[in-house]
């Protein structure tokens, strides 16, 4: 009897093992609440592999898949992250709040120690918690060293600025700072110019070019669409707490030709079905996933010719980031023909119009700002009065954070609000 209690015992033990070398699926139970007020969060993801499911509203999920990390996240909290080893059963997690307010680096600004450093001081003495960086710029070029097949063929790394991402990840997550990953999309000069077959075409059959001489590749292209979320793994894999779509849209020109019928049926489709793909794509990585609009897509009940319609896009993505620069409103909105000098209704009345159209909650959005000067109304500074402004107009809003654009990389804490207490025990604590 003893004897076969080991041999039991033996058998049960290697089953365990090739359990565990095989992958096979794992359960696990459990509750996701508020870090601050211990209620629970109803509509968390959980996700553990390949698998993803949703907390119901008492905030409790059932998951199993494979995997050796649960992953956590929910609109206006941080993303966290638990070994599966640390699991107890039906075991309640916590997220704690937060709402990213960040200040936009190229890759350039990211890797150069003056911008940086200038970036991380004013981080250190406002209310600023988050950065924005270039993983694929405006022309294409990917910051840093990934291993991504076409993007070495095609000469996208030709140019490396970031030498060490993982290494400033790592530093920016100990000084508790949110980090996101621009990644710029179908505009893509290297790719377009690399594999003309992907480009975006004029009538005569020439590869078209923008207003800066950049050529497009062709958004219906399901090898230009697995590049860009090849990239966006890469970073996710990386650190990056979140992974930020931008020139995620069709060219606004006219008698293009792409690989398939321009319409807008087809636009919308398209680009929401990136959105979609790259979602699915990054379930094990646990990560944020956000989309750059133009400003007037609030506005527009069509596509605005370029294939982004709020409603459409809003449900492949976590937050819609709409660019809400008084300046790129040369037409004004209803009331305000002259935006420059309104900048807290641009803002606010916006992402209003974005809540009333979605029947989302003010926290799936997170509007992008204007801290340049004015180029299209008279060439007006943008100082502390107007920054201040279009900040109180999306906290007002309830906004899941904001973030400021210069393309310079030159920031000043004038009409930044001051470093709360709560940011600063943040920081401390993580």
């Amino acid at each position: 009897m003893k004897g076969y209690k080991n041999i039991k015992n033996i058998c049960a033990s290697l089953l365990a093992v090739l359990l565990l070398v095989s992958g096979s699926a794992a359960a696990y139970s459990g509750m996701v609440v508020d870090a601050w007020t211990c209620k629970p969060i109803p509509g968390a993801f959980v996700t553990l592999g390949d698998s993803v499911v949703r907390t119901v509203q008492d905030g409790r999920f059932q998951i199993s898949g494979q995997g050796t990390v649960l992953g956590l996240r929910a609109y206006g909290y941080m993303r966290r992250e638990v070994p599966v080893g640390d699991l107890k059963e039906d075991e309640t997690l916590s997220l704690a709040p937060f709402k990213p307010k960040a200040l936009y680096l190229s890759s350039y600004g990211a890797a150069n120690t003056r911008l940086r450093e200038s970036a991380l001081d004013i981080i250190g003495k406002t209310d600023l918690n988050a950065v924005v960086i270039d993983v694929k710029s405006d022309r294409g070029m990917i910051a840093y060293n990934t291993d991504i097949p076409l993007a070495t063929e095609i000469g996208a790394q030709r140019f490396i600025t970031i030498k060490h991402i993982k290494r400033l990840m790592e530093d920016l997550h100990k000084e508790g700072i949110y980090t996101i990953a621009r990644i710029v999309v179908f505009k893509d000069n290297v790719l377009a110019l690399a594999r003309p077959d992907l480009a975006v075409r004029t009538a005569g059959g020439a590869i078209w070019r923008d207003r800066e001489g950049l050529a497009w590749t062709d958004p219906f292209s399901k090898q230009v669409w697995d590049y860009n979320i090849d990239v966006a793994v890469a970073a996710a894999r990386d650190g990056f707490d979140e992974i930020q779509f931008d020139y995620v849209r069709f060219p606004d020109a006219k008698g293009l030709v792409f690989s398939r019928s321009s319409t807008q049926e087809s636009r919308v489709s398209a680009i929401s079905g990136f959105l979609a793909e790259a979602r699915k794509r990054l379930i094990p990585y646990n990560v944020f996933l956000s989309a750059d609009i133009f400003g007037y897509v609030i506005w527009n009940r069509n596509d605005t010719g370029i294939g982004q319609n709020l409603e459409e896009m809003a449900q492949q993505v976590d937050y819609i980031s709409p660019m809400l620069y008084p300046s790129g409103f040369q037409y004004g909105i209803p009331g305000y023909p002259n935006p420059v000098l309104h900048p807290h209704q641009i803002v606010y009345l916006s992402l209003r119009k974005a809540e009333e159209r979605t029947g989302l909650s003010a926290v799936r959005f997170r509007p992008w700002l204007q801290a340049f000067r004015d180029y299209a109304f008279g060439g007006k500074p943008f100082g502390g009065e107007e920054i201040a402004a279009q900040i109180d107009a999306a906290q007002t809003f309830g906004s899941d954070g904001w973030m400021l654009w210069n393309p310079r990389n030159v920031y000043t804490t004038a009409g930044l609000p001051p470093k709360s207490a709560l940011v600063a025990t943040f920081r401390e604590r993580h």
